[in-house]
């Protein structure tokens, strides 16, 4: 590959003296290309196989990450987006059966290289749970506001986190009222996770700085294979945690091995707390942003938030056609 082909506005030297294609992502010219192409590669071919059916399930265990990455600039330690790529090799050589594709981020950070590939088609549906704290966390895209443009308005879902620390009520909160009605009602015929564990417990407020368990991606993951026939491939994205890391995707491949992501193993303070003040208004104003273009949230205006727990949820969507 020529290094002019790679996706770079410009280098910029790093305080260590090396150089960069940002202010924080080393370039190396001998290992970055061939690091960045066998894991874009290897989404690639993971996800192609699920597509054929010679396997059922998948996690891409794969850095550099990519869901920073944008069109013409590489930044946030990732140089391709491994799955932007990945989702438009599947609607090119699956066309029939692979159309409709929906991508869910749960990386702490936004995922502005995604939304941005996507913003436009509405058969892809972006859904990203992040720290927003107004703007003013990396990246600083995802808005509730931003949701795309012309015929895919609508089709970028952010959900941005400001103020308190979130933990599983809050996000349990927002999957629960937020994420499944929606994927219930795109009905996808695949779905990619860019799954970041850097929400994940361990991680220092500059990374995160979020308190979610292992378990509750162990949780996301498997109720997750009740769309798109099971057709579920998660993608490694950020998480600087090693401990953290290596439990929370642990737990993931468990449930992709239906041997794990039950709901008993999330602890009882979870289940039975109502979520914070900053989360019932981040989740009230999705709402407000989509429900229009979303009739499986018109009801849910004005829902009383504070007033829910988990259980109380599940109790309030029992009718959703989704296992809580």
């Amino acid at each position: 590959m020529d290094p002019s082909e790679f996706p770079l506005k410009s280098f910029v030297p790093l305080p260590c003296g090396g150089i960069g294609v940002d202010s924080d992502t080393y370039f190396n010219d001998a290992n970055t290309q061939l690091a960045s192409r066998v894991a874009v590669g290897s989404l690639v071919e993971l996800s192609t196989q699920v597509a054929e059916g010679k396997i059922k399930n998948g996690f891409a265990c794969i850095r550099p990450p990519g869901h920073h990455a944008e069109r013409e600039q590489a930044m946030g330690f990732c140089y391709f987006n491994n799955v932007s790529i990945a989702t438009k090799n599947l609607q090119q050589k699956f066309a029939d059966t692979c159309q409709k594709i929906a991508i869910v981020d749960w990386d702490v950070h936004h995922g502005n290289g995604t939304q941005l590939c996507f913003e436009s088609d509405p058969s892809v549906l972006y859904i990203s749970l992040h720290r927003h704290d107004n703007g003013n966390f990396f990246p600083g895209t995802g808005a509730v506001t931003d949701t795309g443009k012309d015929k895919g308005k609508g089709f970028s879902i952010n959900v941005p986190f400001s103020g308190d620390v979130m933990g599983d009520t809050e996000y349990l909160a927002a999957w629960r009222i937020i994420v499944l009605p929606l994927l219930d009602a795109f009905k996808p015929d695949f779905i990619f996770v860019s799954a970041g564990f850097d929400a994940a417990k361990g991680h220092s407020a500059a990374l995160g700085g979020y308190e979610l368990s292992p378990q509750i991606f162990g949780y996301f993951t498997r109720t997750l294979l009740n769309f798109a026939g099971g057709k579920v491939v998660l993608a490694l994205e950020g998480g600087y945690d090693l401990p953290s890391i290596c439990d929370s995707a642990e737990e993931c491949v468990k449930a992709l091995c239906e041997d794990g992501g039950d709901l008993s193993r999330l602890s009882v303070e979870a289940l039975e707390s109502i979520p914070n003040q900053a989360a019932q208004e981040t989740i009230q104003k999705v709402i407000a942003v989509h429900k229009k273009t979303w009739p499986c949230l018109t009801g849910l205006q004005g829902l009383n938030t504070s007033e829910l727990s988990w259980q109380t949820i599940s109790q309030r969507f029992s009718g959703l056609s989704v296992h809580s």
